[in-house]
């Protein structure tokens, strides 16, 4: 591939699977994209690009060594990435791979020392819900996944037949359920892919998978 390739990237803009980072300054920071990349189904990262996607390049190894850090330190379970540098316009471009994970949920810690999951939404990256964190520990365990149907679900899988979608809120209030049982059947919901959990500027929300 020639330094043609990182021109289209930049081309195409931050998104769901790609962002720029002009320079590295904390491996808690870079953490965040790490993980929300490897819970997301993965993305590159180009750092030495600016963004509104004018390359600056990096001056020196200290980015590589600080996303090292990041995914080995401030990354819980590790995150696996493949780094490679290019030449562009007389700059050196760092691109980052960082593969979708089968390994998930993936913890970043911050800067206060907490542990927190992230997802990549469009060219964000957003605090995964507790139903979403849940949902990803079931998939990696040998636990079967018990389905009821009690009036919670029922009421849930009506509710959405006849609506686009509902909020963990709304759910406990309608359904006049405690926040642990609407978090149970939620999560035995999504873990069969009944239902989906999606993201906007408002929050998390739950709707009937289609298809």
């Amino acid at each position: 591939m020639s330094t043609a390739y990182i021109k289209r990237l930049i081309a195409e803009g931050e998104g769901q699977g790609l962002d720029f980072k002009y320079h590295i300054s904390s491996a808690s920071k870079i953490a965040k994209t790490l993980v929300a990349f490897a819970n997301s189904g993965g993305g590159r990262l180009l750092i030495g690009v600016k963004d509104n996607g004018n390359i600056i390049g990096i001056e020196s190894e200290e980015e590589i060594y600080m996303i090292q850090l990041a995914a080995e330190r401030y990354c819980k379970p590790e995150v696996s990435v493949d780094m490679k540098s290019w030449e562009v316009d007389g700059f050196v471009v760092l691109e980052v791979y960082v593969p979708p994970s089968t390994n998930k949920p993936h913890f970043a810690k911050d800067e206060n020392d907490k542990w927190m999951v992230y997802i990549r939404k469009d060219d964000e990256n957003l605090l995964a819900n507790k139903v979403l964190v849940e949902v990803y520990k079931r998939q990696n365990s040998n636990k079967a996944n018990i389905i009821r149907y009690d009036l919670p679900e029922k009421f849930l899988l009506e509710y959405l037949s006849a609506n686009d979608s509902i909020s963990f809120s709304q759910f406990c209030r309608m359904a006049k359920i405690p926040p642990y049982i609407a978090e149970r059947v939620l999560v035995n919901l999504v873990s069969i892919n009944m239902i989906i959990v999606k993201h906007n500027s408002k929050g998390d929300y739950f709707a009937l998978k289609k298809g």
